[in-house]
């Protein structure tokens, strides 16, 4: 078996405890990260390697970056950006080859573009980014692979997943074109690791710091596990481990665990 999850730490200096002890309890076998929020050199690769993982990260300071974390054999880093735009400095993107019981599966840890304000430049380039990242999966799908996105897509599929529609209405997050490149990602053969086992309504991963989102249970499910037909066939299980938002100084997103028969 081989347990993949994301999850947006919201800086890894500030969650290291937190993230530690949950690796420590959990010992789950692959972990992409996103937020990391710092420059590679200042990751703590030292305490995570202590726990038996293999760590590479794709760092900017004080904002964006990302992780993987593995305790199998990482054969090789594939991408350190996604494909499509050498300009594009944001770190964003980060995609491995590990070794599994079964043989080499791609994973990618993605963080994408929160858009907000829509219109503008920043919802431009979420689009963009989104577009990018649809061209790549569809190539991706070309490898003899079992292939998982997991990332933080700041995107809310569907008004099931978010606590109160109304009030996001006409954010970035729900717009009708951030979501057609969600469904185009389905169109191509993807599928939502969650939908595909759970499935239920207002089950969340993201609670906003602000009034009392938590104890109110007012989230949204942006944290997802997109996975190639070869993968999806492999799922077992999906869980969406809640108890972490309540530790004290805890990140606004919890872990979403996929455990694979690959």
């Amino acid at each position: 078996m081989l347990s993949v999850v994301s999850w947006n730490v919201n800086s890894i200096k500030a969650r290291l405890l937190n993230v530690c002890e949950w690796l420590r309890e959990e010992s789950p076998d692959v972990v992409c990260l996103q937020e990391i929020k710092c420059i590679d050199e200042n990751f703590p690769r030292l305490e995570i390697e202590d726990l038996g993982y293999n760590v590479e990260t794709v760092g900017q300071k004080s904002y964006n970056g990302v992780a993987i974390l593995s305790k199998r054999p990482i054969e090789e880093i594939a991408h350190r950006a996604l494909p499509g735009d050498e300009e594009d400095g944001q770190a964003r993107y980060i995609e491995a080859v590990i070794s599994a019981d079964s043989g080499p599966v791609r994973i990618a840890s993605i963080y994408l573009p929160n858009g907000n304000p829509a219109p503008g430049p920043k919802y431009e380039y979420k689009l963009a980014w989104w577009d990018r990242l649809n061209a790549h999966a569809q190539n991706l799908l070309s490898f003899e692979e079992a292939v998982i996105l997991a990332g933080d897509y700041n995107l809310i599929p569907t008004d099931d997943d978010v606590h109160d529609p109304a009030k996001w209405d006409g954010d970035a997050l729900t717009l009708p074109a951030s979501r057609e490149r969600y469904y185009a990602l389905l169109w191509q053969g993807y599928r939502s690791a969650f939908d595909e086992r759970d499935g239920r309504a207002h089950q969340y991963t993201f609670w906003d710091y602000q009034a009392g989102a938590w104890p109110k249970n007012h989230g949204i499910r942006i944290d997802h596990l997109m996975c190639s037909p070869k993968a999806i066939d492999a799922l077992e299980e999906v869980t969406i481990a809640k108890d972490t938002r309540a530790k004290d100084k805890a990140s606004d997103h919890v872990p979403i665990v996929g455990v694979f028969d690959l």
